[in-house]
């Protein structure tokens, strides 16, 4: 059994992890982050997620969730994270951690050295008071870098816990990405529940076509090759951009009113969105992937 530390303790009551990566920047991979989370929670089984932002010099997740401007409150017990969904009722069940809300400025860099920001993934993963969840998705930087490497070291402990899902799109030189990144998480072990082939065509925001811009079925192919799930391919949503882009919310009733009125909202319109339809099977197929999973460790012994 493993050697317990402050990192266990505090995921003790985290049933499950994923890890959201990519082999190269700039295909989706926190927009599929924010989407499994919002598809999670509207789950009939009310599950409880937590998200958690650990590309430290390109935090998008609050923005994307609606949540830029908001801070980071300290308890007896820790950093209280974020809840994209407090005005859902006295019991939120969407919690967000990222360097983003430890800014003083949206604008500022993060210009840190490796030791730095290994001290920050763990103190986001040992000191935030994450409380019981069913899933925590971590969005990862693009590529397999300092922070992946500190991230599975700190989470040793748990590693009965984690997987993980690889982005891509269609392009050839996306795919060889998605392969280093793969080869990355075989080389540590890692579960990968499958492969999201992201921006894969473009739907017409008039009439719903799907016309595709880049080669097609790239993706599937690739993880018929490598004998991985195709969780699915995702077509560029000009809907979905407008809302994970959204202006900034308005200061009219104090800016912490605004912000949490803004997450709710997006809470609700992503529901409507022809994205959500789709992503409903990937989640879908995300949950049996992890019980998969679970159930081979429990074979394993593990």
């Amino acid at each position: 059994m493993s050697e317990e530390t402050p990192i266990s303790r505090r995921l003790k009551s985290v049933r499950h992890i994923i890890i959201v990566c990519s082999g190269k920047g700039g295909v989706g991979k926190s927009s599929v982050s924010t989407q499994l989370a919002l598809s999670l929670h509207a789950l009939s089984s009310r599950p409880r997620i937590g998200i958690l932002d650990i590309d430290l010099t390109g935090p998008s997740i609050p923005r994307m969730l609606g949540l830029d401007g908001h801070g980071v409150h300290q308890s007896s017990d820790g950093w209280v994270p974020v809840y994209a969904d407090a005005q859902q009722g006295s019991d939120p069940r969407l919690a967000c951690m990222s360097v983003g809300f430890l800014l003083k400025k949206k604008s500022d860099s993060v210009v840190w050295r490796g030791p730095k920001k290994n001290a920050m993934i763990r103190q986001f993963l040992s000191d935030v008071r994450w409380g019981e969840l069913d899933y925590l998705i971590i969005d990862t930087p693009p590529g397999t870098s300092d922070e992946h490497l500190s991230l599975l070291e700190h989470l040793a402990p748990v590693h009965s816990k984690l997987s993980a899902v690889i982005v891509t799109t269609p392009q050839a030189i996306a795919l060889l990405d998605a392969i280093k990144c793969l080869s990355f998480t075989r080389a540590v072990k890692l579960p990968v529940l499958g492969l999201i082939e992201n921006m894969s065509g473009y739907v017409c925001p008039c009439c719903g076509e799907i016309s595709n811009m880049f080669s097609t079925k790239g993706g599937e192919e690739m993880a018929r090759r490598e004998g991985l799930t195709f969780l699915g391919a995702l077509p560029v949503d000009t809907e979905l951009v407008t809302l994970l882009d959204a202006a900034e919310p308005s200061s009219a009733g104090g800016p912490d009113e605004a912000i949490d009125i803004k997450a709710f909202d997006i809470l609700k319109r992503y529901q409507e969105t022809s994205s959500a339809k789709l992503f409903r099977s990937v989640a879908d197929r995300v949950v049996a992937g992890i019980a998969h999973v679970e159930q081979g460790s429990a074979v394993a012994g593990v």
